[in-house]
């Protein structure tokens, strides 16, 4: 009984509430305490969590100005999510427990965060060629991820942030050609995907973006093209001076947690039996031999209620933020909605998650009739209350991402230049002033994540 209490209490926590100490720290910008007390769990970095152990540990030091520090760590992540090696009896294990008890694999969306940051903080070492190899990485994966989901309709495999962040980076490095052929990409995916699938439509950097790197190129009738298709002209830059391109991480990503959900049993012939929800209109049909059937006691059943993933929102603290320059302000706009993908990730794969989640739910109550059958006193009733609590989405994420990033583009002159960021929410606005030293034909890459959210409930129980 005391192992059940223990495993009772231990299975109504999400990660995220079993990592509270690092989370809060975290959140409230306690960046050297949270990096200690991931430093402190040493099992993490050996366990079935290690990826999100390297994770965060890669997110803390990005922030901290430890680049090569956080993309040693990072590259740790980015190697333990291409090991497919699967240990098939932690595989199995999930069935007859809960999917905890594997290593966690990382969501799609996350995978592509990895070399997201891996390329900011190349950017930030001044190796912009290391920076570009991530961003080729991350449109292989999208390749990936379009024949994963090539029967799902509406699906994520293409980003329009990854080909503008290119853009930026072939500009950097006066490959005007490569750059305007990313920001074209860019510009194509913002219209065709993101417009649809995140309410994200073309940054107003990027529209300039493009006139330029086609004018530098000499694509006239490109030029003019895009001149006509943004309503506005080709505005050159003061000569001399360098580029500052400010990203901002606005707010944190969404909470990983579970709903649970009740299936009526429709039981058809010849073993066929179908899992029915009518509120959301899922069907999932599953066929047993009548041997199978008969031993599954599921013909004792009319229903069963299984738990999967869900996210919960974070919502902004702030909701717009500007640079300010010698009198000049330079609004940042929203290049991606991490929020958002994180959500698309999860929808994209939700069949399969169902249909495993059934799948568990239905071997466990196997075992409980089986063990009925031998034994119809304590034994039955011990596994039917271990079967009860165990039961359990996987609610493991990468919850030390941004909400969304947002960035500009200023035009510097040459020296040490002052420059004002000011973030504006409800309440009065937040500032922070920067120093940058220009140098003629340079381009510098600066982030700064703002780590303030709105309270959540993470005890929410709605689907979204």
């Amino acid at each position: 009984m005391l192992l059940l209490a223990s495993t009772s209490l231990s299975s109504c926590l999400t990660y995220y509430q079993t990592r509270y100490a690092f989370h809060k720290n975290f959140e409230s910008g306690r960046l050297p305490e949270a990096e200690k007390a991931l430093l402190n769990n040493k099992r993490a970095a050996r366990g079935n969590n290690r990826l999100l152990y390297y994770l965060n540990l890669g997110t803390v030091n990005s922030i901290m100005g430890n680049y090569a520090q956080s993309n040693a760590y990072f590259e740790k992540a980015y190697l333990i999510g291409e090991n497919y090696q699967v240990n098939y009896l932690k595989e199995a294990a999930s069935f007859l427990v809960n999917p905890m008890v594997t290593q966690y694999r990382g969501e799609d969306f996350e995978h592509l965060m990895v070399h997201y940051y891996k390329a900011l903080n190349f950017l930030k070492l001044g190796d912009k060629e290391a920076a570009l190899v991530e961003c080729k990485r991350m449109n292989i994966k999208l390749n990936a991820l379009g024949d994963k989901y090539k029967n799902v309709d509406n699906k994520y495999h293409k980003d329009a942030f990854v080909h503008n962040l290119m853009g930026i980076i072939y500009e950097a490095n006066h490959d005007y050609n490569n750059a305007f052929i990313a920001y074209r990409n860019a510009v194509e995916v913002y219209q065709s995907v993101y417009k649809q699938m995140f309410g994200l439509d073309v940054p107003e950097q990027l529209k300039k973006d493009i006139i330029r790197a086609a004018h530098l190129t000499g694509f006239k009738e490109e030029k003019a093209h895009y001149e006509q298709m943004f309503n506005q002209k080709y505005q050159p830059l003061a000569k001399g001076g360098g580029d500052l391109v400010f990203l901002w991480h606005n707010g944190l990503g969404p909470i990983k947690s579970e709903w649970s959900i009740n299936f009526n049993i429709l039981r058809g012939e010849g073993g066929n039996v179908t899992f029915r929800n009518e509120e959301y209109g899922w069907s999932f049909p599953f066929f047993l031999s009548n041997e199978d059937y008969n031993n599954s006691g599921l013909e004792q059943l009319e229903f069963i209620r299984v738990s999967f993933p869900k996210y919960i929102p974070r919502g902004l603290f702030y909701n717009q933020a500007k640079l300010q320059w010698n009198g000049q302000a330079f609004p940042l706009q929203q290049a991606a909605n991490v929020n958002k993908l994180a959500f698309k990730s999860l929808e994209q794969r939700m069949i399969y998650e169902i249909g495993k989640s059934l799948l568990r739910l239905a071997l466990k109550k196997g075992g409980e009739y089986a063990l009925r059958k031998q034994d119809k006193n304590a034994g039955a009733a011990i596994l039917s209350a271990f079967n009860a609590i165990t039961e359990k989405a996987d609610t493991r994420a990468w919850q030390s991402l941004p909400h969304s990033i947002y960035y500009t583009r200023i035009h510097l002159p040459e020296g040490k230049q002052p420059v004002k960021f000011t973030a504006q929410g409800n309440g009065q606005p937040k500032v922070y002033n920067f120093n940058f030293n220009i140098k003629k034909g340079e381009t510098y890459f600066h982030s700064f994540h703002s780590l303030d959210t709105q309270p959540f409930n993470r005890y929410d129980s709605g689907l979204r």
